[in-house]
């Protein structure tokens, strides 16, 4: 015998797949996030890099000449070990030095937003961190923690951030920068109240370089998650 045939509500069809999408997102989130967490040796965590870091010799004249470009520009002054001279240019460098051009755009947009930004470097330093955390970017957190710290972050409102905590205390201008970030990353959008927050502080400048360094740090840990760029055994 042949069961009946129900007939299925358009509607409810796409409430359970969407159901079903939800569920495998969250499937993936959760071992994701469980495999970045396992302890492993330093020499496995390189092991999993999907870029290998590329030796001077081993680059062509025009991968060559972007790395001389970032290792002699503002960046060198930091102190970062993706670009430390005698050494292979490290991530996210190493993955764009596989499109010469493209690298150098986007590298030399990175310097305008991290070192001319109208935004005082701790509240810079401090969107780079939401956004490291919003896409569990393990070695952007390790790179750009400490930079937070110099310039005069809190360490307590750090550590919040890395807790998925609201922080604590925070001055105005930190509590603007949060919410409109944070607001930016998890709804697309930022309502008019966290608008006209960030607007009154900062400027229609401000706001803008505000949107660029979360924008250009999602490129960053994008980058660096897809190669599985480890964080140093240090």
């Amino acid at each position: 015998m042949f069961s009946a045939h129900t007939k299925t509500n358009p509607q409810q069809k796409q409430l359970n797949n969407s159901k079903t999408w939800v569920a495998i997102v969250i499937v993936h989130a959760l071992t994701l996030c469980a495999t970045m967490l396992t302890p492993t040796h330093a020499s496995a965590q390189e092991d999993l890099r999907r870029f290998k870091l590329l030796k001077s010799e081993e680059l062509s004249p025009e991968q060559a000449k972007l790395a001389q470009s970032i290792r002699s520009g503002p960046r060198s002054s930091t102190g970062s070990t993706a670009t430390q001279e005698n050494a292979p240019l490290g991530s996210p460098f190493n993955v764009w030095l596989r499109s010469p051009e493209i690298g150098d755009s986007i590298q030399k947009l990175g310097s305008q937003i991290r070192f001319n930004s109208s935004l005082p470097a701790r509240l810079n330093e401090f969107a780079i961190l939401i956004t490291a955390q919003y896409w569990g970017a393990q070695y952007e957190w390790f790179a750009h923690h400490r930079l937070a710290m110099k310039a005069g972050l809190n360490p307590d409102v750090a550590e919040a951030v890395k807790n998925n905590k609201r922080p604590l205390n925070m001055a105005a201008e930190e509590a603007a920068v949060y919410d409109f970030s944070t607001e930016l990353h998890l709804t697309h959008f930022v309502s008019d109240k966290t608008y006209q927050q960030a607007l009154g502080l900062f400027g229609e400048k401000g706001v803008t370089d505000l949107i660029a360094v979360n924008g250009y740090y999602d490129l960053v840990s994008m980058t660096l998650n897809v190669d599985r760029t480890p964080v140093p055994a240090n």
